[in-house]
């Protein structure tokens, strides 16, 4: 198992490295940053001296070369935008998007493999059909319009949920880890966890739905085919209750697949809702990110994007690490292969 893990790891090291090349070639390719920050007319002596100050008159390699060293000792420069550093605002925007992202992936696995699960068992029955006519729904509807509705519906008119933000004016809460639900019990202080729950679930509910629906359609497919397997059938003929043939032989065999769709829209959703950070107004990276990008901020947009790329690899290294565990077989081939 140790020879897996570093051989993994060690992988994951060119792959971050190819990941801040391809951050670094797109923000340089996409257009000329000094322009970019001082728009069309600015003078020609003050893009001139912007360049100069900012490195951005040197080659290619020689900015890269800078970039790679700034990227060893964290430093992402100055945001334009806030007039701090990157690196401060990242650490303040990620938290935002951890909570809400953790959220939505416990609703997300614990509806979709439910349904998902009910579905395989009961397959071609009414149960069946209306979970996948709903999982349909769920992928379909677009994500920016299902949060207008639930900002409209639950938040304004019904008044159930607060809109907007991560907490109340009216509530002070001291942060420790940025992560206010944690915070709040940590503190001791329940009417701020409250407050705080209170303001996650509407973009939670509304960030659950698409990965819901996909961890239902996969959840049944894969279970669907385990179903059929031999050892399956030999725990049936064995007399063995129905539920422990279904959690302990049939789905515990079918979660690779299913490992691989959650790992991949956690990923994803920890690289930045933006949708749906934008409209409710979440403070996370995905907000974080479309607001620099509208003020042109290329250091913030260059630290922000290679925080989502970073984040994408390192849960894909984690979920390659969690097949060796769930699968002994995948391990085992692996280590024979090498």
């Amino acid at each position: 198992m140790l020879q897996y893990l570093g051989r993994r790891v060690l992988f994951f090291l060119p792959v971050w490295l190819g990941v801040a090349t391809a951050v670094f070639l797109l923000v340089r390719l996409s257009g000329d940053p000094a322009v970019a920050i001082l728009g069309d007319k600015a003078p020609a002596n003050v893009v001139r001296e912007f360049r100069e100050r900012e490195g951005l008159d040197r080659s290619l390699p020689v900015q890269y070369a800078r970039f790679l060293g700034d990227m060893a000792r964290f430093d992402l420069g100055l945001s334009y935008r806030t007039n701090r550093p990157v690196v401060e605002d990242l650490k303040q925007a990620f938290p935002a998007t951890v909570e809400l992202t953790l959220l939505a992936m416990v609703l997300a696995v614990a509806g979709g493999m439910t349904l998902g699960t009910i579905a395989a068992v009961h397959r071609n029955g009414f149960f069946d059909g209306a979970s996948m006519v709903t999982a349909l729904v769920g992928v379909s509807v677009p994500v920016f319009w299902l949060a207008l509705l639930a900002m409209k519906g639950l938040g304004e008119q019904a008044g159930l949920f607060p809109v907007g933000g991560r907490l109340s004016a009216t509530t002070s809460l001291d942060p420790l880890t940025g992560l206010n639900t944690l915070d709040a019990l940590l503190r001791g202080n329940l009417d701020a966890f409250a407050d705080a729950v209170g303001h996650l679930v509407l973009p939670a509910v509304v960030l659950a739905t698409v990965p819901a629906a996909i961890v239902t359609r996969m959840t049944r497919s894969s279970l669907i085919e385990t179903l059929g397997k031999d050892h399956v059938r030999t725990a049936r003929a064995k007399g063995l209750p129905g539920r422990t043939v279904i959690l302990r032989h049939a789905l515990r065999n079918s979660l690779v697949p299913i490992v691989t769709v959650i790992g991949l829209h956690f990923g994803l959703l920890l690289g930045g809702a933006v949708l749906t950070e934008t409209v409710f107004g979440w403070p996370g990276l995905g907000k974080y990110t479309v607001d620099s990008v509208l003020r042109r901020d290329f250091r913030a947009v260059q630290g922000a994007l290679l925080l989502m790329a970073t984040t994408f690899v390192f849960v894909n290294l984690f979920v390659d690490v969690l097949y060796g565990f769930l699968d002994p077989r995948i391990r085992e081939g692996y280590e024979e292969g090498s």
